[in-house]
């Protein structure tokens, strides 16, 4: 037990912070469990995969696991959940719309008329006079 009273403030400090990243990991395993559930009986998924993303970011935003961990995470849910095709078409993309030409657009008239600007010669002064 520590003796001085920042070492014993930083000990219940810890204590805390365990027990609330330890819920958080505990809610990423069961949204990530409850998916891999809803993939195997051949469900839809894309609730279930929505709620392990959003565990998923908690837990990036609370500091329990890497930005690249959560980033392989998202990665296999989502080759897993197309792998199984069991999401529903046209849920989490739209199709893309038919794009139509752009066609340029020339540069305004009134930009075109007008002369670049020059800057004046610098006026220089005549030599300050001693007395």
């Amino acid at each position: 037990m520590p003796i001085i009273k920042s070492a014993k403030k930083r000990v219940k400090i810890t204590e805390k912070q365990s027990v609330q990243n330890s819920k958080t990991k505990r809610s990423l395993r069961d949204s990530i469990k409850a998916f891999t559930s809803s993939l195997t009986a051949k469900k839809d998924t894309t609730k279930a995969q929505s709620e392990a993303y959003s565990a998923i970011d908690t837990a990036v935003k609370k500091g329990v696991i890497s930005k690249n961990k959560a980033a392989r995470k998202k990665s296999q849910i989502n080759a897993a959940a197309k792998a199984a095709g069991t999401s529903k078409p046209g849920t989490k993309k739209a199709a893309k719309p038919a794009v139509k030409p752009v066609a340029k657009k020339s540069a305004p008239k009134a930009a075109a008329k007008k002369a670049p600007t020059t800057k004046k010669p610098a006026v220089k002064k005549a030599p300050a006079k001693k007395k």
